[in-house]
Parts: C-alpha cells; sequence; structure tokens
C-alpha cells in the first residue's frame, strides 16, 4: 500500500522528523569537536585521544547490525525515543568518567544509540514520506544533519569560554536529546500529522510499516549479502569507503590538532562551527552537481579537497602561523566536504539492484561505515608511532588513492545496475 494520494503535510515532517533530528544534530555537533580535549583533559595522549574519537565511529559500525532488527521489533518513532535516552544516559556516563577508558566506553555507547537513531530515522521518512517527495525530504534532512554540525559548535563556544572547561559541551548534547525525546513523545500519532503511513505485508503475513520492513531487510544476512557483492563494493565500495574515511578524519584530525598546537578548547568550538557553516551552505549544490555534471564532478573534488587539506596540516604544523593554516585547512575541508554532501547514498541507490535494493544498501552502508571507523584508528596509530603531522600525511594520500578508485570506477551515467 501506499500513502500517494494522500494529502502530505510538509509542515507535519518538519515538526515529526526535522526537529529532532536538527536538535540531536547539534548535540552531536558540540560534542563531537570536544572529544579529544575532554579526553587530553583526563591524561590522554594524541594517539589515546584518536582512540576515544574513533569509538563514536566504532559504535556506530557495529550498532548498524542490529538497528535494523530492532526498528522493526518497536517501530521507527519508538526507536527515536530509545536512543535519544540513551544517548543521554551515554553523554552523562562520559561527564563522570575519571578516566579515558571510561569516556571510550561512554563514547561507544553514545554510537551505538547515533546508529539506532540515524536508522529509525530514515524508516520514519520511507513510512510516511510518499516517494514523489522523498528526495526533497531526505536532502533537506542532510542538511538538517550538517545544520546542527555547525550549530552545536558554535553553542560550545560561548559555553566553554564562561565554563572554563570542556565537559560543558557535554551537557548541551545531554539538554539536546532530551528535547529531541520530549518532542517525540508528546507529539501525537505520526499520521495525524503527516499522513497515512505507507505499509507492505511481511513474507509471514503480517501488516508492517514499509520503513521498518525495509530496514529489517537492510540487516538480514549482512554478512552474506557482503560477499555476495564484494565485486562492486571491491571496486566502487573502496573508494566510498575511503569517503567516509577522510570525512570522519576530518572530525577527529581537526581537534586533535588544535589540542597539538596550543588552540583553546572555545576557539577550537568556534572555528569547527564556522567552518561547518561552509559545509552546510552547499548540500543543495552538490546534488545539482551530481544531478547535471555527474557524480565523479562531486566525488573526485571532494577526495582532493579533503586530501589537500590533510596535506596543508602535515606541512604547517610546526612553522609561524600554524593557527592561520589550521584555519585554511578546517575551511577547505568543509568547503570539500559540501560539494561531496550526499554522494555516498547516491552511489549507493545507484549501483543497488532495482528488483531488491534493501540488503545491498545495508551491506553499502556497513562498507562505508567501516572506512569511516578505521580511519581514526589509523590516524591514532600512526601518530603513536611517527607523529600527528605524519598521520595527518597517510590521510592525504589516502585521499588521493580515494579519488582515482572513484575516477575509474563511476561511469559517466547515474546507474551501474548494467555493470554489475
Amino acid at each position: 500500500m501506499s500513502n500517494a494520494a494522500q494529502p502530505f503535510n510538509v509542515k507535519g515532517l518538519a515538526v515529526s522528523m526535522f526537529l529532532p533530528t536538527l536538535l540531536f544534530s547539534i548535540g552531536e555537533g558540540a560534542l563531537i569537536p570536544l572529544l579529544p580535549v575532554a579526553a587530553g583533559s583526563l591524561g590522554a595522549s594524541l594517539s589515546i585521544a584518536a582512540v576515544v574519537s574513533a569509538m563514536l565511529m566504532i559504535g556506530e559500525l557495529i550498532g548498524d547490525i542490529p538497528s535494523g532488527w530492532l526498528v522493526a521489533r518497536v517501530g521507527e518513532r519508538a526507536a527515536m525515543i530509545g536512543a535519544a535516552f540513551v544517548s543521554v544516559a551515554a553523554v552523562l556516563l562520559a561527564i563522570l568518567a575519571p578516566n579515558p577508558f571510561l569516556l571510550g566506553v561512554a563514547v561507544f555507547l553514545l554510537g551505538l544509540a547515533t546508529a539506532v537513531f540515524a536508522l529509525a530515522r530514515h524508516a520514519f521518512m520511507t513510512t510516511y514520506v510518499p516517494l514523489q517527495y522523498r528526495a526533497r525530504a531526505l536532502s533537506t534532512l542532510g542538511g538538517t544533519f550538517r545544520a546542527g554540525l555547525f550549530i552545536g559548535p558554535l553553542l560550545a563556544a560561548p559555553v566553554i569560554h564562561l565554563t572554563s572547561t570542556p565537559q560543558s559541551a557535554f551537557w548541551i548534547m545531554a539538554t539536546f536529546c532530551v528535547l529531541a525525546a520530549i518532542i517525540l513523545v508528546i507529539l501525537p500519532d505520526p499520521s495525524t500529522l503527516i499522513g497515512r503511513p505507507n505499509v507492505e505485508v511481511t513474507p509471514e503475513g503480517a501488516v508492517a510499516t514499509s520503513g521498518a520492513e525495509l530496514v529489517a531487510e537492510e540487516s538480514v544476512g549482512l554478512f552474506r549479502t557482503v560477499w555476495r557483492h564484494r565485486g562492486i563494493l571491491l571496486k566502487l565500495g573502496s573508494g566510498a569507503a575511503l569517503v567516509a574515511a577522510l570525512r570522519s578524519a576530518r572530525t577527529v584530525m581537526l581537534p586533535l590538532w588544535a589540542v597539538s598546537i596550543g588552540v583553546s578548547e572555545a576557539n577550537t568550538a568556534l572555528i569547527i562551527g564556522l567552518a561547518g557553516a561552509i559545509d552546510f551552505g552547499l548540500f543543495y549544490v552538490s546534488g545539482q552537481i551530481m544531478d547535471k555534471h555527474g557524480r565523479k564532478w562531486s566525488a573526485i573534488p571532494a577526495m582532493i579537497g579533503l586530501g589537500a587539506g590533510m596535506a596543508l596540516l602535515a606541512l604547517t604544523h610546526d612553522v609561524p602561523g600554524a593557527v592561520a593554516f589550521f584555519i585554511a585547512a578546517a575551511v577547505v575541508q568543509s568547503l570539500a566536504n559540501g560539494v561531496g554532501s550526499g554522494i555516498l547514498m547516491t552511489l549507493g541507490a545507484d549501483v543497488a539492484p532495482p528488483a531488491d535494493p534493501a540488503p545491498f544498501l545495508g551491506a553499502w552502508r556497513f562498507t562505508t561505515d567501516a572506512g569511516a571507523a578505521a580511519a581514526p584508528l589509523v590516524i591514532a596509530g600512526v601518530t603513536a608511532i611517527v607523529s600527528l603531522p605524519a598521520a595527518a600525511a597517510v590521510m592525504a594520500v589516502l585521499a588521493l588513492v580515494g579519488a582515482g578508485i572513484l575516477a575509474r570506477n563511476i561511469p559517466p551515467h547515474a546507474s551501474l545496475a548494467t555493470h554489475r
């Protein structure tokens, strides 16, 4: 069944989906840049601080596996509410953590909750948004997420300045997660705000929302699906994983770099927040580039720009004006990330088998999340063995490798289905 013929209330979608997502993302945006600083305040070295930050992506990667089952079991809305409250508990544990180990455990739990929230949000869109509105809704959802990632640091900067402690940013995350959960709890049934949900009949004969059924199909037989589609995942998926790796490396490297060159916590949040505004401003432009000129014109410049930012950092750690170069690198990487906005989801949709896309999309997301989880660990390892500038140089090289893989494997047309 479909709700395509039913009246669709865009304002209802904004209240039910975009507002909770914005609040959750603002909390994440306030917290993520301060994770290395918080780890350092507990006595962690730069490499250990990178590992602590990596726990967020590792939690998301592991959370991908049971999230589909959970969302299908309890429903999209309940899953988002539960994820928001688990996030609050994780943040409280992080605030109380006496050492980097427990801080890492808290960040890992936050990653698990983030995976559930993200998948439930995706299922919610599939359930309530008619197909003819879905692309615009998903694009707006991506923009909402990016808006949170630049608003959050801008909120954190004055709070940290007033309190003189990076842990105050954690309270911002807790507060905004509670607000998101409250909105989801007090709102009436989404069908009264948005329209009647899409429903499907499961293979067992039960009636389920189409979003819950989709995410359940994505998570069933995940590793079998990865093996079945190993050809395209090794070719194009490896390039996509490197895109995710460079994005993840950016969120870890910039705060680590600020700590290393002596930028204050408040100024770190301010710089990252202002750079995030550039990223947010380009999310719609990226879609236009991909649709009008092809996926390569988004993916390859994004990787080159992310790599250039890493190379700039690697060459300027100990030079006069290191802070100015740090700001320039943050701006370059934000421009690059903005140009590449939506590229991973778009490529995944391009290559997914039209007859049965859900299992492949689950494998695609797992592949890209694996790249995102691996990057901070690479940074931690190279930093521990060599130095932080060496880690930035390694990531710059990986960006060029990723650009080459994408240039070779993205065809000039949108779909790869005939190449599989």
